[in-house]
């Protein structure tokens, strides 16, 4: 058998969209892949994301928001950004890793004018889904870049 794939996933504060894609890959392709996930600024867990992801019966609760260099010393293949700010951020990977910038909508930003929790809990349903669709082709996708 050969040896899963190391892929960070980074954002702004590690508290939402690569707690997701984390997750979503521990889940669909925990067989081919170690996921972890960081950002450039140290934040918490965002609970509309805990309480979405919920919802498809995975549990983040117990994932915390981290720093690049809180993450144990890993070899990664892949660092996949998923805002601007982090790809824009992104730290210095010594080695043979590829960067690739897939992003996506910010859910904390897009639900701060909402008029209700159910429209601002929407938001996050929409980019949990996506970043669901993105990690179900993530094997495709890494070989066509």
């Amino acid at each position: 058998m050969s040896e899963k794939i190391n892929i960070l996933f980074l954002c702004t504060g590690n508290s939402c969209r690569s707690q997701m894609a984390e997750a979503w890959t521990r889940e669909i392709h925990g067989n081919r892949f170690n996921p972890y996930s960081a950002g450039v600024v140290k934040t918490k867990v965002d609970p509309r994301a805990i309480k979405v992801m919920a919802e498809e019966g995975i549990d983040i609760s117990g994932q915390s928001s981290k720093l690049v260099e809180e993450i144990p010393q890993v070899e990664f293949q892949y660092v996949i950004t998923l805002c601007g700010h982090a790809k824009e951020s992104c730290p210095f990977f010594p080695g043979p890793v590829k960067k690739i910038h897939v992003g996506f909508d910010d859910p904390p930003s897009l639900s701060q004018n909402a008029t209700s929790e159910e429209q601002a809990l929407g938001h996050y349903r929409r980019v949990r889904d996506e970043i669901r669709k993105f990690i179900s082709e993530l094997p495709q996708f890494l070989e066509n870049n």
